[in-house]
């Protein structure tokens, strides 16, 4: 049960990321909202990091190759998928928004099967499934003619891209042979550390005033990478215990949270259609849980 319970916070931690994503975005461009889930995030795993070994040591593992290139290809999809999320943000109202990129899970059931190895059962496909259908039905709460396709077309691809990352995580973490939770430690801090190297060196060489923009926008920044890290912890480790799929799945639960946020925070009204497609999700949760 344990992946369930991080599986839940991560949710409602992303949920609170991308919403101060979406209220940074307002004022900054991609990239730097980009940053702004990473640069201070690398201290804050560190210290999850130090206090698992200080509390509970074990040895430090030994990084294979494959962690490596696992842990690279991670980190730019990461970043790719970021940054089509801020951009979703800039095009579209955020609940749509975080909807769009929830096709990850599908993608991730796909891909994993057929290139990672991922055995899934007939009720884990189900609720799988279920899930897509519930993303896309809350995608085209407006009807099929007030959708715009470009958007859809950035929704896949943001969704795709974090499920590609979140496969090579899990294989990262597996690489270690150390378990739980450390490997997701591991994995974590490298991960960020990596991501806010290259993000830090394009904006330096490409755009340096977007960097003291970040800098005048202290707060939800911060906000930004405290419950991006949070998050990311219980991400990492659920899935360096459980199939990528079903954690996916589980967190699509994440859009009633980013409903609950939309309303109280950002007074968006919610709608019928969004209602009855938060109720597919839960089916959906329920029946992964079962799986």
């Amino acid at each position: 049960m344990t992946w369930i319970f991080l599986t839940l916070f991560a949710t409602f931690m992303q949920a609170w990321r991308n919403a101060f994503q979406s209220q940074l975005s307002e004022n900054l461009r991609t990239s730097a909202v980009t940053l702004a889930r990473f640069i201070w995030a690398g201290p804050l795993a560190a210290l999850y990091l130090y206090l698992l070994y200080y509390f509970l040591p074990t040895a430090i593992p030994i990084f294979p190759p494959k962690y490596w290139l696992y842990l690279c290809g991670a980190a730019v999809m990461q970043i790719t998928a970021t940054s089509l999320m801020v951009i979703l943000f800039k095009m579209k109202n955020y609940a749509i928004g975080a909807g769009l990129a929830k096709s990850e899970a599908v993608v991730a059931a796909v891909l994993g099967v057929v290139f990672f190895g991922t055995s899934l059962s007939l009720t884990g496909w189900l609720g799988i499934l279920l899930g897509a259908i519930a993303v896309f039905y809350l995608s085209m709460a407006g009807g099929i003619k007030s959708v715009s396709w470009p958007i859809v077309a950035i929704g896949l691809a943001c969704g795709s891209s974090f499920a590609i990352g979140s496969l090579w995580i899990r294989e990262a973490c597996l690489s270690l042979h150390i378990g739980f939770p450390y490997s997701a430690a591991w994995v974590l801090l490298m991960l960020v550390c990596m991501q806010t190297l290259i993000l830090l060196g394009y904006l330096l060489l490409r755009d340096k005033q977007t960097l003291k923009f970040l800098w005048q926008q202290p707060k939800l920044t911060v906000l930004t990478s405290v419950s991006s890290c949070m998050g990311a912890i219980a991400w990492i480790s659920a899935m360096s215990i459980q199939n990528v799929p079903y954690v996916k799945t589980l967190g699509q639960i994440e859009l009633f949270f980013t409903m609950l946020i939309s309303v109280y925070w950002l007074k968006q009204k919610p709608k019928i259609t969004d209602i009855l497609g938060l109720v597919l999700i839960a089916v959906a949760a329920v029946l992964v849980i079962l799986a």
